[in-house]
């Protein structure tokens, strides 16, 4: 009898964490390998698999249907594993902290610099999970969590980052389309409008004194990556977030529109869980965030 083929376990967790950010490159800054090592095993676990589990472009990565099943199904199997076999290790890991980060400023900013604090402090486990863009809320199961707050949560340990601010940015074909004509944008200006802040764009016009034109298309995006790979695409403008957006602008597949920046009224915040606010791994992983992600203007 033929047994069922085993399934590589390695390739299923590196799996998760590509489909965790849906990149390449950011999951391979997370495991600490090359993001050809992350394809490569990603490919494996396909020809094993026998189906696709990412549509790849060449500037887009998503998760197909049967990936993400796949995620839904094994991503709690894999969390749930690590955290068991964590408490066998001897000698290694002796602390573990889990940090929730908002999806892109994960992505984008937070992952690929955390190398530093792991190659500094091995002894601490640190686990970064993702939750929703939109709700101002310490998640219960974190230690620790960078979150936009009109106002941070009173009763817990709070430390101010950075506002957010966001600067109108396209393609640089959608910008050599772009026409000006005093202070008043005349071209064709699809609007790109993040959901969660569908007023963004009037009041960066108001802030900005360019008036946008009055019969315009707009397409609604429920999450940042979306927004940002829709401008990429030339489909319209976008608010992309600094300094969070920023290797987006330096590799020039997107280009800034106007200088002129929307500071908005929310602030992302470094928020502690009470019981551990005092922890001497908690202490180290705060004071690196501070001295690394505070006022980085």
């Amino acid at each position: 009898m033929v047994g069922t083929p085993k399934i590589s376990l390695r390739g299923l967790r590196t799996f998760c964490v590509a489909a965790r950010y849906e990149s390449f490159r950011t999951a391979g800054e997370e495991l600490f390998i090359t993001s050809s090592a992350v394809s490569h095993q990603i490919k494996s676990l396909e020809e094993e698999l026998g189906d696709q589990l990412f549509d790849r472009t060449s500037r887009e990565l998503s998760l197909t249907e049967t990936g993400k099943s796949l995620y839904r199904d094994v991503g709690p199997l894999i969390e749930q594993l690590d955290t068991a076999i964590a408490k066998y290790k001897k000698g290694a890991i002796s602390t573990s902290i889990r940090i929730s980060v908002q999806p892109f400023f994960a992505s984008e900013y937070f992952v690929p610099r955390l190398r530093e604090f792991v190659s500094e402090h091995p002894e601490i486990d640190i686990q970064v999970g993702t939750s929703d863009e939109t709700v101002e809320k310490h998640p219960a199961d974190a230690d620790l969590s960078i979150r936009l707050f009109r106002s941070p949560p009173p009763d817990m340990p709070s430390y101010p980052l950075f506002p957010l601010r966001m600067v109108p940015a396209g393609s640089p074909e959608f910008k050599n389309a772009m026409t000006v004509k005093d202070k008043k944008i005349v071209s064709e200006f699809p609007l790109i409008v993040h959901e969660p802040r569908p007023k963004a764009w009037a009041q960066w016009a108001s802030a900005a004194g360019i008036q946008l034109p009055e019969s315009t298309k707009v397409i609604r995006l429920d999450s940042t990556i979306a927004v940002l790979r829709a401008a990429q695409r030339g489909i319209g403008a976008a608010l992309v977030p600094v300094p969070m957006g920023n290797l987006w602008l330096e590799e020039g597949s997107l280009v800034r529109l106007f200088k002129k920046e929307l500071v908005a009224d929310v602030s992302y915040y470094l928020v502690c869980k009470e019981e551990r606010a005092e922890d001497e791994s908690v202490v180290l992983l705060r004071d690196w965030i501070l001295q690394n992600f505070a006022d980085p203007r």
